[in-house]
């Protein structure tokens, strides 16, 4: 089992490209930052882990953007998006921007991809919050065709194009893997649809064996190879090397770790977490 580290990846704390240049001396596998566009003034959107707001929401630096900065500082370590809300993209052009990066990184993106919790964050972008699951995975298939086809079409319900040239495709084959971040019902049926893996934020570990057999269930459902899907977690709240090793022998193909906000708490903590590589690999 792999370790990566998630950074809330403000401008008030260490940059991108120092977390992952760490991070890649020190073992992980992974670096992943999330996004916000931005936070509506209004806030009549509840949050979900309670009010107030934790203020690095309304800090977030653009993830790819920061993940250039991170793979030009970097040779190895994975890129990540944990997640990218979709439904505040325009499908074409992100395909073009995840595309670019996965390119210029040598093929190290990791597209983790979520629907949002904040109505009107969504809704400022011009997608109905209610619609944002299906703006989801149509722009994830056209996406998918766009990475792949030399001349690539798209008919759906809300992502629409015919006959686009698209350069330059990504280092991997296809594009790289899609990972639904999201512990839901629905959420697990996303994945066993459309997706090549998924990353659930801190759910309890006893309830994760019944969940993975659940998205197992649903892919075979689909006709997919449940084996192929790939299965992370985000532990949002840290870890133990007995936890970790759970996770492990349950089947977890990687363990995302938080990150300090700042340099030196961050490096310090790396160091401790670090040592716990060897022992879950």
């Amino acid at each position: 089992m792999h370790l990566g580290l998630f950074s809330y990846n403000v401008d008030y704390g260490a940059r991108p490209d120092q977390i992952a240049r760490a991070a890649e001396e020190r073992g992980f596998e992974s670096f992943w930052v999330g996004e916000h566009t931005h936070i509506p003034a209004s806030r009549q959107t509840p949050y979900p882990g309670g009010d107030p707001l934790p203020k690095p929401y309304y800090h977030m630096a653009d993830p790819f953007v920061s993940l250039m900065a991170a793979a030009a500082a970097t040779k190895t370590i994975k890129l990540g998006t944990g997640v990218c809300l979709v439904a505040q993209h325009d499908p074409i052009t992100l395909a073009k921007t995840v595309a670019t990066l996965d390119y210029l990184s040598g093929g190290r993106v990791l597209f983790g991809v979520g629907g949002g919790w904040n109505r009107e964050e969504c809704e400022n972008h011009g997608i109905a919050f209610g619609q944002r699951w299906k703006y989801l995975r149509e722009s994830v298939e056209a996406m998918k065709r766009i990475w792949s086809d030399e001349e690539a079409s798209y008919d759906g319900d809300m992502v629409n194009f015919d006959r686009i040239i698209s350069h330059p495709k990504p280092a991997q084959a296809g594009g790289p893997p899609v990972i639904y971040g999201g512990a839901t019902e629905r959420g697990r049926e996303r994945v066993a649809r459309y997706c090549d893996g998924w990353i659930p934020i801190d759910i309890l570990i006893k309830d994760l064996p019944a969940q993975i057999a659940d998205v197992r269930r649903r892919a075979e459902a689909h006709g997919r190879d449940p084996n192929s899907i790939e299965i992370s977690v985000f532990a949002f709240e840290g870890s133990t090397p007995d936890a970790l090793k759970e996770y492990r022998d349950m089947g977890v193909k990687r363990v995302a770790l938080i990150t300090p906000r700042r340099l030196d708490d961050a490096l310090r903590a790396m160091d401790d977490m670090a040592e716990m590589i060897p022992q879950v690999a």
